[in-house]
């Protein structure tokens, strides 16, 4: 399904009916043959095939995808309250200004979908568990602020009141619409990061600060080695005195270096370079700055 048109420019005159979905959702064919929906709030009303639909009337359109995607989009619009159809999809062009960008094909079925069921376990007194997490506004602020606005302009076009991590779950959508990459990328390497920040956290036994400058300069070190990876551009110098010398200086962020190296092995099948674990190991070390001096330290394996 395509994201929302302009429904003027998109219906210059008017075009017959082909199917009623319901009050607010009509299916008309265009000029190329291909399913478009017509949506605006009492649209459908009393209208029959072959009925002729005001353009006036129509706040938005979308094209079908073909096969069983496009059955999806055509249930999802027929069976979700037009209330939050509508609401997302404002939210959405309101995401696409901020940002500056056109946000892809599935965004606004996607979170239509997401925002419908999140009600829906609300209204049942469930809530879908969900972590903070911090690193999302750290690795990307404007998607981050974008989702932010979203839930809130939802929220209030809805009058209710959504969990706060709502934010969360809607940068992840505003991820996968936003970057260049195929589908989940951006989503999956976020989670590798995530990963590693427990991989240290559990070596060190505590939360880190999620404030301090020096985890958000961790957390960009991070999301950059990983994207080396993925692009096969890791660091790679042929000296290593550098690292030699952070080894055996510091055996503790050296240990829990050796540990992020164990996780990114197993995740991606690939092997840092030992400049690019000199970088885990300084930065390791700056973190432990926020470590009490109580926490016992990791055991060091020689």
């Amino acid at each position: 399904m395509s994201t929302p048109g302009d429904a003027a420019s998109a219906h210059a005159h008017a075009v017959p009916v082909h199917k009623v979905l319901n009050n607010n959702v009509v299916i008309a064919i265009d000029e190329s043959g291909r399913e478009r929906v017509l949506m605006g709030r009492g649209l459908g009303f009393q209208l029959k095939p072959d009925d002729v639909i005001d353009p006036r009337k129509v706040e938005k359109t979308f094209i079908l995808d073909a096969g069983a995607a496009g059955e999806h989009e055509r249930r999802l619009l027929t069976d979700v309250p037009y209330p939050i159809v509508e609401a997302v999809t404002r939210a959405v062009d309101a995401a696409e200004r901020r940002l500056g960008r056109h946000l892809g094909r599935h965004l606004t079925v996607a979170v239509i979908d997401h925002v419908n069921y999140v009600i829906e376990r609300l209204d049942q007194g469930l809530r879908i568990p969900s972590t903070a997490m911090p690193e999302l506004r750290v690795l990307h602020p404007h998607e981050f602020d974008a989702a932010q606005a979203m839930a809130r302009d939802i929220a209030a076009s809805l009058d209710r009141e959504l969990p706060p991590e709502e934010a969360v779950f809607l940068t992840m959508h505003l991820l996968n619409a936003t970057r260049d990459e195929p589908n989940g990328t951006a989503a999956l390497l976020f989670r590798r990061v995530q990963h590693v920040v427990e991989v240290v956290e559990h070596a060190f036994g505590v939360k880190l600060d999620t404030e301090s400058p020096d985890y958000a300069r961790f957390i960009l070190h991070i999301q950059f080695l990983l994207q080396r990876l993925v692009n096969r551009t890791m660091l790679s110098s042929g000296d290593t005195s550098f690292f030699e010398f952070a080894k055996h200086s510091y055996p503790v962020s050296y240990e829990i270096a050796r540990q992020v190296k164990s996780y990114v092995h197993g995740a991606t099948g690939s092997e840092l370079t030992d400049e690019e674990l000199l970088y885990v190991i300084v930065h390791v070390e700056r973190l432990k700055s926020q470590v009490a001096p109580s926490t016992p330290p990791p055991t060091v394996v020689p």
